[in-house]
C-alpha cells in the first residue's frame, strides 16, 4: 500500500473517533455548561422556524435589555452572522422529526471534526506526516474539543472556516495551476469565520507567514484581506441600526483590568491551558513541541498560530478569563504544536523507548484528568428547570410571552419555547410590554414575587418544583 493511503486511512479512522466521541449525550436538554450562550445561539435558529427565515434580522428569545441596555421588543441578535443558524432551520424544516438542537449540535460535530482533519492537512504538509496525524487525533481525543465539539456555539464553526482558509491559502501558495482558485477559496473561508466570530480573525495571522514569505506575492494578502473583511464591515454598518439587538462588548477587552495580573496568567495559562485542555500531562507534549527542530521554511506557521493566539488572549483578556470557551479559538494552536512534539518524539534515535512511554502516558494521562473536569461540562444541575419548561410548552399559546426568571440566564426562558424576559421585577411594567405568564422554579414561601402574583392572578400550576401563572386573567 502506498504511504499517501495509509495515511488517508489514519485521518478517516481520527474522522470515525472524533464524530463518535461528540454524539455523547447528544439528545440531551440545552441545560449543560455555558447553557445561556448555547440557549441563545439555539433560538435564533428555532424562531428562524417560528417565524421564518432571514438572515439578516435573527431574532432570539430575550426582549429584556440586560445584554444591550435597550429594551428589545423584537428580541433582535444581532452579534455573529447567523450562518449557522440559517442552515440549521432550513434543515429543521426538512427534518421536523429532529429537533433544531440536536440538528444544530450535529452541524457543530461536523465542523469539529473536519477542522481537525483540515489543521492535521495543514501540519503534515508544514512539519511532517506523523506530526499532522497527532494534531488530528489530539484534537479529535481531547476532552475539552470533544465536548465543545458539539455545542450549540458560533465558535467552532468560525474556527472550522478559519483553519479552512489556511489550508487553501498554503495549498494556493504552492500549487502551480488553478492557484487561484485555492486563494479566492481561501479568502471566502475567511470572511465566513469573521462574519461568524470576529476573534476568528487572531486564528488567521498564520497567512501572513504563508504569504510574506514571497515578498512578491504581497498583493495575494491584499485581496484575501479585502475579501475577508469587507463582508464583515458591511455586516457590522448593518447591525448598528439595531443597538437594541448588540449585546454589550467592551467590557471583553479588560475589565477590572485584569490584563497581565496574576489571575490572568493563573486562570489562562493554568487553569484553562495546563489543566482544563490538556489535563497537565498535556504539557510535556506541548513542551516538546515548542523545542522540537523544525525546518526554518516550515516553523514560521506554527510561530504564527502562538502570536496569534497570544494576541487573542491578551487583547480580550477578561473575555478569556471569564469565559472557558473562549479558548476554542486557541485550541488549533495547542493541539498543532502537542501534534508537532509528538511527531519530534516519533523522528528520535536515541532513549526511543523512554520518549514513546513519556508520549503515552502523556496522552493517556492527558485525557484522563482533563476529562475528569470537563465531564461534570455535561451535567445538568437544575432538571427542574427543563421539567417546568416542558409544561410551559405544552400549557401555553405560541404567541404567549413569558416572564422565566432565572438571575437573567436565558436557559430557563428557552426552555419554555417563547420568547420574554430572563429576569422578574417591574411585573407590570413586563405586563404592559406584552408578557403574558409568569414561569418560575422553586416557588417557596419565600419567593415573594411569587406569593403576590399567585394571589392576584389565576395560578395554572404549582408545585415544589415550579409555579405557571397567567397575567392575563386575574382572579
Amino acid at each position: 500500500m502506498s504511504r499517501k493511503y495509509i495515511t488517508g486511512m489514519f485521518f478517516f479512522f481520527i474522522a470515525i473517533v472524533s464524530i463518535a466521541l461528540r454524539l455523547y449525550k447528544i439528545t440531551a436538554p440545552v441545560a449543560d455548561w455555558h447553557s445561556w450562550r448555547q440557549s441563545d445561539t439555539a433560538a435564533v435558529a428555532r424562531n428562524y422556524m417560528q417565524f421564518g427565515i432571514d438572515p439578516l434580522h435573527p431574532r432570539y428569545d430575550d426582549l429584556s435589555n440586560i445584554q444591550s441596555g435597550f429594551d428589545n421588543p423584537q428580541g433582535y441578535r444581532m452579534v455573529e452572522f447567523p450562518l449557522y443558524q440559517v442552515i440549521g432551520a432550513y434543515i429543521g424544516n426538512a427534518l421536523p422529526i429532529i429537533s433544531i438542537e440536536v440538528i444544530l449540535r450535529i452541524l457543530t460535530i461536523i465542523a469539529s471534526t473536519l477542522t481537525g482533519l483540515a489543521l492535521g492537512i495543514l501540519i503534515l504538509r508544514r512539519v511532517g506526516t506523523i506530526a499532522g496525524i497527532a494534531t488530528s487525533f489530539v484534537y479529535a481525543i481531547l476532552p475539552y474539543s470533544m465536548f465543545y465539539g458539539r455545542t450549540i456555539l458560533p465558535d467552532p464553526h468560525a474556527v472550522m472556516w478559519a483553519v479552512g482558509s489556511l489550508l487553501c491559502m498554503d495549498i494556493g501558495m504552492t500549487v502551480m495551476k488553478r492557484k487561484w482558485i485555492y486563494i479566492v477559496l481561501g479568502a471566502l473561508m475567511a470572511s465566513l469565520a469573521i462574519l461568524i466570530k470576529p476573534v476568528a480573525g487572531f486564528l488567521l495571522l498564520p497567512i501572513i507567514g504563508l504569504v510574506l514569505s514571497d515578498k512578491k506575492k504581497f498583493g495575494t494578502l491584499l485581496l484575501y484581506a479585502a475579501i475577508a473583511i469587507v463582508p464583515f464591515l458591511l455586516w457590522r454598518q448593518w447591525i448598528l441600526k439595531y443597538p437594541e439587538g448588540i449585546a454589550v462588548y467592551a467590557w471583553l477587552f479588560n475589565a477590572n483590568n485584569i490584563r497581565f495580573k496574576g489571575a490572568w496568567f493563573n486562570w489562562l495559562f493554568a487553569e484553562r491551558v495546563a489543566k482544563l485542555i490538556l489535563g497537565y500531562w498535556g504539557m510535556i507534549l506541548l513542551g516538546f513541541g515548542l523545542v522540537a527542530p523544525i525546518k526554518k521554511e516550515h516553523k514560521g506557521i506554527l510561530f504564527w498560530f502562538i502570536v496569534g493566539s497570544l494576541a487573542y488572549m491578551i487583547i480580550l483578556a477578561a473575555g478569556n478569563v471569564q469565559h472557558d470557551y473562549y479558548q476554542i479559538v486557541i485550541l488549533p494552536t495547542i493541539t498543532a504544536i502537542v501534534g508537532a512534539g509528538i511527531g519530534w518524539v516519533f523522528t528520535q534515535k536515541g532513549n526511543r523507548i523512554a520518549l514513546y512511554a513519556t508520549s503515552i502516558v502523556s496522552i493517556i494521562f492527558m485525557c484522563m484528568f482533563s476529562w475528569y473536569t470537563i465531564r461534570t461540562f455535561y451535567w445538568i444541575n437544575r432538571p427542574e428547570i427543563v421539567e417546568a419548561g416542558q409544561m410551559a410548552n405544552k400549557l401555553l399559546p405560541k404567541d404567549a410571552k413569558v416572564i422565566a426568571p432565572y438571575n437573567g440566564d436565558t436557559t430557563f426562558l428557552y426552555q419554555t419555547g417563547r420568547q420574554g424576559w430572563p429576569l422578574g421585577f417591574d411585573i407590570d411594567k413586563k405586563i404592559k410590554m406584552g408578557a403574558t405568564h409568569y414561569v418560575t422554579v422553586s416557588p417557596t414561601d419565600a419567593d415573594l414575587e411569587t406569593k403576590d402574583l399567585a394571589k392576584i392572578y389565576t395560578v395554572l400550576v404549582r408545585n415544589d418544583k415550579y409555579a405557571i401563572i397567567d397575567l392575563t386573567k386575574k382572579q
